[in-house]
């Protein structure tokens, strides 16, 4: 159970990514008081815990109501969180993030934490097929119940990355930032492969 939840825990860290979100956040919420800031930062987690919660749970019967098999769903969420890995290693997350960042500010949107950070910043695409792909390879209820606490952690993790934003980038930089969203780039490339490997394998078996 425990090499479950730190598998679990490590592709959902790599996936939502709260170190490249905490400097997006520190931009949208720039002049806001603390005390306004750390609650859209709690109401965007919860936000986006709910929506996960949700994939995690009833995904699959989801998946059944559209006639789509789960390898076939295995196969297509590992390649997207393979696209991912690349954005992540060239930079083109972060860049599209700093731009969908800089149109809310344009917008004058000051409650930031349904959009753009409860969705597509943390509960995206990516992390909503990641949580998919963890439930189906869990075993019974205790193992699903492992890989929803791993998202907790997470989710823990990332309130308070977005929390203590603005500090947190004074300490890490830019730089330091740019490194770690690399190696957590290839990390995920690697853990996007063994999802393919695993659902052509089922196909194929």
């Amino acid at each position: 159970m425990l090499d479950l939840f730190f598998s679990a825990f490590i592709t959902l860290f790599v996936v939502i990514d709260p170190p490249g979100c905490a400097p997006i956040y520190a931009g949208l919420v720039k002049g806001a008081p603390n005390r306004l800031a750390v609650s859209m930062a709690s109401r965007a987690c919860v936000i986006a815990a709910l929506i996960l919660v949700v994939f995690a749970l009833f995904g699959e019967d989801l998946l059944g109501a559209l006639h789509i098999e789960l390898n076939s769903f295995r196969i297509a969420g590992g390649i997207m969180l393979f696209v991912i890995a690349l954005d992540m290693v060239f930079e083109k997350r972060t860049q599209r993030r700093e731009e969908r960042a800089e149109k809310v500010r344009e917008d004058h949107v000051e409650d930031v934490s349904v959009f753009p950070m409860a969705m597509p910043m943390i509960a995206g695409p990516g992390s909503i097929a990641t949580i998919m792909l963890l439930t189906a390879r869990a075993h019974g209820t205790p193992e699903t119940l492992v890989v929803l606490a791993a998202l907790a952690a997470v989710l823990l993790l990332t309130f308070l990355a977005l929390a203590a934003a603005g500090p947190l980038m004074k300490l890490l930089g830019t730089r330091v930032e740019a490194v770690i969203t690399r190696l957590l780039g290839v990390l995920l490339a690697a853990l996007a492969a063994q999802y393919v490997i695993d659902g052509i394998k089922a196909v194929l078996g």
